[in-house]
């Protein structure tokens, strides 16, 4: 078996060389990847910077698995792979509790900016997926005000969330967006926040995109912020990857080269997914029984700052030590700033520092300690 994957995909030799003899995986760089070096795989495994469609694949006969170690699927072509009886997996909710983290980590930065109170701002959240949910459970714990808009999701009866209106979300303080790519349909997110919206838009609101870049019409985001409107904006995603807006990135508060879903854990979770649904296809498909032994935990390292112990009560001003200490989304929006005309989009994101979730830290509170937020926020409690 020939098993062709992301140069970026962490762990990929680890969970996947149980398939292979030596040579047959194959790692590829995402964005430059050719027909011809795909004419002879059995399985692909791509990130979201690569476009699976019939002008790439138009030279394989053999390809029985492709899977994609993301949330998204607009990079993908279901509709060409069934018929060619290509079996198709994705990897949902990977990445969510990374992109959770880095909203958290980006409010964090704008409240000591600022001089914001976190627990009275309102956060709308645009998409109840699980990126949204992760997001929504974060922002639970810490006591923050909160609503959720996503029509698809209100139609289903098991999900017995309050649910609101877009326009009652893009009235609150933060305005999250989380949602894929979809430009046709009843609810079509293409340019969700086009000019008109854009415009409506408060000078004191916090505008955060972490979802697709072309979820915000860059172009009349640029323009409104050229008037001179007060808007904050935090963009990871940006409109044209790898080709960004260069002029927009001036009036942002936070810029950076959509790595929000690039935790160690979050990028490795989705190979961990992958590994599992081959295992299951291998054996539905070939009759060859494998076991998915390999477990993403015993491959993770220790993180640097592994544990720590609070001596005080938990309050904003800890909240905003201990998030830094994990993960300070200044260092990514500097490095975006400094680096990306020399370096360029694609290189800072494969050659991203390790970043580690709150998982990574152990967090010991005081014995009397009152609040248990750290804890409800991610970090990792003392083994009993």
């Amino acid at each position: 078996m020939k098993i062709l994957f992301d140069e970026n995909m962490p762990y990929a030799k680890e969970f996947f060389s149980v398939f292979c003899d030596a040579g047959e995986l194959v790692p590829f760089s995402g964005r430059d990847l050719t027909p011809q070096q795909v004419s002879d795989a059995d399985v692909l495994l791509v990130r979201s910077i690569t476009q699976v469609n019939e002008d790439l694949l138009k030279d394989n006969t053999k390809l029985s698995f492709v899977g994609t170690a993301t949330i998204g699927m607009d990079h993908i072509d279901q509709t060409y792979l069934a018929q060619r009886n290509i079996a198709f997996y994705s990897a949902p909710g990977c990445n969510a509790i990374s992109v959770a983290e880095y909203v958290i980590s980006s409010l964090v930065v704008l409240a000591e900016r600022y001089l914001l109170d976190l627990t009275k701002l309102n956060v709308g959240i645009v998409g109840g997926g699980n990126t949204g949910t992760r997001l929504s459970e974060k922002l639970t714990a810490l006591g923050i005000t909160h609503k959720i808009c996503d029509p698809l999701l209100e139609q289903n009866k098991n999900d017995n969330r309050n649910f609101v209106s877009l326009v009652e979300v893009l009235n609150c303080d933060v305005i999250s967006l989380h949602v894929p790519k979809i430009i046709d349909g009843d609810y079509p997110t293409y340019h969700l926040l086009d000019k008109t919206r854009l415009k409506k838009l408060r000078d004191n609101q916090i505008l955060i995109s972490a979802c697709r870049g072309e979820v915000i019409d860059n172009k009349a985001l640029l323009a409104l912020k050229e008037q001179g409107h007060g808007l904050k904006v935090v963009l990871d995603v940006w409109e044209g990857e790898p080709d960004v807006l260069i002029p927009l990135i001036d009036y942002t508060e936070i810029a950076t080269a959509h790595i929000a879903g690039y935790s160690l854990e979050g990028k490795s979770r989705g190979t961990e997914m992958l590994y599992q649904a081959l295992c299951e296809h291998v054996e539905k498909h070939q009759n060859i029984s494998v076991e998915p032994k390999c477990q993403l935990i015993n491959l993770l390292p220790l993180a640097n700052i592994s544990s720590i112990q609070l001596n005080q009560e938990f309050n904003e001003i800890v909240l905003n030590q201990l998030v830094k200490m994990v993960y300070d989304v200044r260092r990514d929006d500097a490095i975006f700033r400094q680096q990306l005309s020399s370096q360029g989009f694609d290189s800072l994101r494969k050659n991203y520092p390790i970043r580690r979730e709150f998982s990574a830290v152990q967090v010991t509170l005081l014995s009397n300690a009152s609040s248990d937020v750290p804890h409800r926020l991610g970090f990792s409690r003392k083994p009993t």
